[in-house]
């Protein structure tokens, strides 16, 4: 197994604050989006504390007062309890992108930084219901998984997983997004939710991300720069791909150059957009130019 390397980009911002009044309403959202594998969905077995009603018995003593049933209290002349089905424990699996590309950003961030926001926010609303939280790293020259955990212990081994920072550039033998999606799918092995962050700027994640959804909910949250979207007139540009190192060198003052990368760029994400949908994913786009945590709660809702 290749030892994982990362190193702390240079413009490094962090994800911001990230307030817990924001994040609470995200709560149910994102539960609605894992819809088909919800705790609740398959009745666990015995009783307990959740959503669905398991039956209603007498009062005894001992029993929660929280759970009295007043209609049926008042009907019968008996004090009666709500007895429910205890929701099942449910998995969320993050599965990051820490690729080269992912140290770009000319917004008030760099698409890492916003990345590991997101991952923080989903790791805290995975624990929040009693659920577990694991994470799957790509892009990286080497593997990292961090097993389902729940509770706090689980969110601080996650921060400092996410923080971690970038593979360096021209990474040898990196592990791509859709390895990281094919190991994922032999380690998920019960339905739960599963969500990628990651620019998608690379080819061959559409396939293994479909076999995921099978199983599974997904979201797929996808992180962009506004620079990506078009180029301005600055003159000659040499421009080095980070993954690869190749450069190349273009006259940005060209118009008829500037229209063919902005429709180019128009028809990469329209091409993303509907391989998602196609997938049955969930397509949530966030920026580094804004509000992050913003843009999440209107994609989520």
């Amino acid at each position: 197994m290749r030892r994982l390397r990362l190193v702390e980009p240079p413009g490094r911002q962090g994800p911001g604050r990230v307030p817990a009044e924001a994040v609470a309403p995200l709560d149910l959202a994102l539960a609605r989006r894992a819809a088909g594998v919800l705790p609740g969905d398959r009745r666990a077995p015995g009783s307990g504390t959740g959503t669905e009603l398991a039956q209603l018995q007498p009062y005894e003593p001992g029993d929660d007062p929280r759970f009295i049933d007043p209609a049926a209290s008042a009907r019968t002349g008996v004090t009666h309890v709500r007895r429910h089905v205890p929701e099942r424990a449910m998995t969320t699996w993050i599965v990051i992108d820490v690729s080269p590309s992912m140290a770009f950003g000319t917004g008030l961030r760099l698409k890492s930084d916003v990345a590991e926001g997101v991952a923080e926010v989903v790791g805290s609303l995975a624990v929040r219901r009693g659920g577990s939280v694991a994470l799957v790293t790509a892009g990286a020259g080497g593997d990292f998984v961090l097993p389902p955990r729940s509770g706090r212990g689980a969110l601080a081994v996650l921060r400092r997983s996410v923080s971690a920072g970038v593979a360096p550039d021209e990474t040898d033998a990196p592990r791509s997004l859709s390895d990281a999606l094919g190991r994922l799918r032999r380690l998920a092995k019960a339905p739960g939710l599963v969500v990628v962050v990651s620019d998608l700027r690379e080819d061959g994640w559409e396939r293994p991300l479909r076999g995921l959804a099978r199983r599974h909910g997904v979201i797929a949250v996808e992180v962009t720069d506004p620079r990506e979207a078009s180029i301005p007139d600055v003159g000659v540009l040499t421009v080095v791909d980070p993954e690869t190192g190749e450069q190349v060198e273009a006259d940005t003052s060209s118009a008829a150059l500037r229209r063919a990368y902005a429709k180019a760029e128009a028809e990469r994400r329209a091409t993303i957009a509907l391989s998602l949908r196609r997938a049955g994913a969930a397509h949530v786009p966030v920026s580094t130019e804004g509000d992050w945590l913003r843009d999440l709660s209107k994609a989520l809702r």
